[in-house]
């Protein structure tokens, strides 16, 4: 087929009760409704008594017994909520039916009083059946009426609709996939349409009354057809070349001949003659192009096919294991063992690979075991990549106390930095309510198996001491958190603030100052912190005040952390595991790009800590120095140099640049602007603040990638030999990553269950967007093509330099 396939059910076809939800009431009641007696008032305001009263109509007459809702009396807005199911069923209906809906109010004097009634009819103009949201306007003091043509219908024409009434027929199109999704368009367009309902809101009169319903919803769409209906007789053919639809009603169906061969092709029986067969040069070439698949590609029926025709010649292609185990029907048994059986005996596949066969996709304790065993293979470094995304793939296990989690807790008894780190990933999960069970087990794990070590993970150290160590994190995070009430608190300036806090760090709190016994530094736990300086520590002049503290430690130095509160760190956190990841991948190509994976840990849902690195944003390097390379040759002047500043700190410069350039772009890194980015004394650039990631934006029109004429005039303008240079930087570094591509993925896919903001959104479309940008489709040369065009897009970009003026006036007036 041409064009994409229609599927849809026949109305004759279902037996269920016609059913609806009477959802709500809008808009202002009519005077004899609303209005309460004078005695009513004096005694106490006594609210509406409505109900509503349905009734389904065929060919104009009443069909069965009208259906009423309970009385509601809670006052405006009028809320039922009720699900109503009628005598008749879909297969009764015909193009003609009605449902005739009115409302009541039972606090009137008089018998019931009419407050207004709406008729609908249950199929469009195209013989479909409506679904989902309606609005119908009520026709004030008028019973419903299911005659037709009907007197009352609740459906306005187009050019009679007000403006709201316009917006939201396009909004429930919108929540059925009619209209595209732009996420930065949605939002401004969601918000004027709140601003307008808000304004018509608050005008006298101005407001229709509108009853709420919301149809049954079926997969696919419903088209009329009488029971018993021939679609052998032919249709009437105009003269004019105009297109006729037939319906198919097979369309979705299993074909029983196909299922029947399906099965028999994966018998047992046929086990013994597969193991010979080898695949033709064509089927060899369409097995290749299924294994370099992205692992969220969803193989083709005809693909499983042929993978399982050929699974045992292919057994010593590592590659292709797990996309053998895609196309298991691990419901069948038979099947499930045998699959069970050749994995044990394929070729072992890579740790990055193991990553895939963790994620939703597989179920199989088997499988999921299998994956554990190999990640076994991996040392202490690789693990700790991976960490976080193990940690939320316990979300996944089928049990409390799973080969994961076990395998988890018995690495971290060896390493001290994966037992920081995996008790701190595991504490931040306590708070999700659905999966609090599964992390207490894991926490309660590591806290008895560190406990029973009579050997520290760092030969030294007692386990009981080891993890009492651990715990003091926690109790010095709390306090910190205290401080930063008590500061916040103050009023006044932000120095007000900075005295306050080494107030309380010389004062009350001076057990702060020096510690009675070491602690483990969350961030880097093999470092051991003393105390804080109090003159050394300061604040940040921002909403929420983040604390900059320094500690000494054992050794007689100091590093220094910044404490934030009230915002959730765990966006940043990946972001920064991710481009530390990438960095470690780019240096086993021999490219070291100088970026700065500063450390971050979430030490809660609002609350963490990150590394200070001693830099300037751009903004302000911009503000005092008018240039990058003026505030470069304060640092390195170099009379002989390119631009006066020794060619080391250029080229760390440039690369830093292509480095950070490449990984904003894959990440889909969004509010980019000068302060969000900084630069070191020794020329290297690099991000903060990670508030928006997989492409969202809160800017209209962003750049594929953050690169600003000024970083490009530091590179001599776009016709240098060093622009150039950091061109073929770029180039090189996007190749080496969509390399490895499959491992960023299935990171990303084991991070779907997880609370981040822009992953827990919509994790399929997210990861979706991620696989986009690696542009798998292309070999390596025209993927140079592209991302020298991606460059060449962002530099002459107009309109982001617009915002980024608008962000400087509010940064000046802030």
């Amino acid at each position: 087929m041409s064009g994409p396939e229609f599927r849809f059910f026949l109305s004759c076809d279902i037996s269920l009760p016609v059913t609806l939800r009477i959802d709500r009431l809008e808009g202002n009641l009519p005077q004899s409704s609303a209005v309460v007696s004078e005695v009513d008032s004096a005694a106490g305001s006594r609210n509406a008594e409505l109900f509503v009263e349905c009734a389904l109509h065929i060919d104009g007459a009443l069909f069965g017994l009208p259906t009423r809702t309970r009385l509601e009396s809670s006052g405006q807005p009028y809320c039922w909520n009720e699900l109503i199911t009628l005598s008749a069923k879909y297969r009764d209906l015909t193009p003609q039916a009605q449902l005739s809906l009115t409302v009541w109010d039972v606090s009137c004097d008089d018998d019931d009083c009419v407050v207004g009634g709406a008729t609908i009819s249950l199929f469009n103009k195209q013989k479909q059946l409506r679904t989902g949201r309606q609005k119908l306007r009520l026709w004030p003091r008028r019973e419903a009426d299911g005659s037709i043509p009907s007197s009352t219908p609740g459906k306005v024409p187009k050019h009679e609709l007000d403006e709201i009434e316009r917006l939201e027929r396009l909004v429930n199109k919108y929540e059925r996939g009619r209209i595209q999704c732009i996420d930065w368009l949605d939002r401004l367009t969601f918000k004027a349409m709140d601003k307008l309902k808000e304004r018509e809101g608050n005008a006298c009169g101005n407001s229709h009354l509108s009853l709420i319903v919301e149809f049954c919803s079926f997969e696919h769409t419903v088209v009329f057809q009488e029971t018993g209906a021939n679609f052998l007789t032919p249709s009437h053919v105009s003269s004019t070349n105009e297109l006729v639809i037939v319906w198919d009603p097979e369309v979705g169906r299993t074909n029983p001949s196909e299922h029947k061969q399906l099965k028999l092709a994966r018998s047992l029986t046929r086990g013994i003659i597969d193991k010979d067969l080898k695949p033709s040069s064509n089927e060899r070439k369409s097995i290749q192009r299924i294994l370099k698949y992205p692992p969220t590609r969803t193989l083709a029926g005809d693909e499983r096919q042929l993978l399982w025709k050929f699974r045992f010649s292919l057994m010593s292609e590592k590659k292709a294991l797990t996309k053998f185990l895609r196309c298991v029907e691990w419901s069948d048994i038979q099947e499930s063992k045998q699959a069970i059986e050749l994995m044990g005996k394929w070729e072992i596949i890579d740790v990055a690979d193991a990553l895939e066969l963790l994620s939703p996709v597989f179920e199989s304790e088997e499988v999921r075991a299998y994956a554990v065993s190999v990640l076994g293979r991996a040392d202490d470094e690789e693990l700790h990549c991976y960490l976080l995304q193990l940690v939320q793939a316990l979300r996944f296990e089928r049990s409390d106390k799973s080969r994961l989690s076990v395998f988890l807790v018995q690495r971290a008894l060896s390493n001290i930095e994966l037992a920081s780190f995996l008790r701190w990933y595991v504490a931040v999960e306590l708070h999700d309510p659905a999966y609090a069970k599964r992390f207490y087990c894991t926490y309660d794990m590591l806290e008895d198996s560190m406990m029973k070590l009579k050997v520290g993970v760092n030969g030294d150290e007692e386990g009981f001491k080891l993890w009492q160590s651990l715990v003091r994190q926690t109790e010095l995070t709390a306090q910190l958190c205290s401080i930063m009430r008590d500061v916040r608190n103050v009023r006044g300036s932000t120095q007000k603030k900075i005295e306050k806090l080494r107030e309380l760090l010389s004062g009350l709190l001076s057990e702060l100052t020096y510690f009675d016994e070491p602690i483990r530094s969350p961030l880097a736990p093999r470092i051991l912190i003393t105390g804080i300086v109090p003159s050394e520590s300061s604040l940040f002049k921002s909403a929420l005040h983040p604390l900059r503290l320094t500690f000494r430690t054992a050794n007689g130095g100091t590093c220094k952390i910044i404490f934030k509160k009230g915002d959730d760190l765990r966006q940043d956190q990946l972001v920064i595991q991710m481009v530390s990841l990438m960095d470690r991948l780019l240096k086993l190509e021999n490219l070291d790009l100088h970026l700065t994976p500063y450390r971050v840990l979430a030490t809660g849902q609002d609350e963490g800590m990150l590394e200070f690195i001693p830099s300037s944003s751009l903004a302000q390097i911009l503000s005092e120095h008018r240039s990058i390379i003026n505030y470069l040759q304060k640092f390195h002047p170099d009379e002989d140099g390119p631009f006066g500043i020794t060619a080391t700190c250029l080229e760390t410069f440039i690369k830093s640049c292509a480095g950070y350039s490449v990984i904003t772009y894959i990440l889909g890194i969004g509010d980019r602007h000068l302060d969000n980015l900084l630069l070191r004394d020794d020329g290297r650039l690099f991000h903060v603040d990670f508030g928006f990631i997989l492409g969202r934006d809160p800017k209209p029109f962003p750049p594929p990638m953050k690169l600003c004429k000024e970083m490009v005039e530091a590179m001599g303008g776009a016709e240098s030999q060093y622009y150039t240079r950091f061109k073929s930087y770029c180039c090189e570094a996007y190749n080496i990553l969509r390399k490895s591509s499959n491992l960023i993925l299935n990171l990303f896919h084991l991070m779907a269950g997880s609370s981040i903001p822009d992953i827990a959104s919509d994790p399929e479309k997210g990861i979706l967007k991620l696989q986009e940008k690696f542009r798998l489709d292309l070999d390596d040369e025209a993927s140079i093509h592209f991302f020298q065009d991606l460059i060449n897009d962002s530099v002459s970009a107009l309109f982001p330099q617009m915002v980024e003026t608008i962000h400087r006036w509010a940064q000046y007036w802030r």
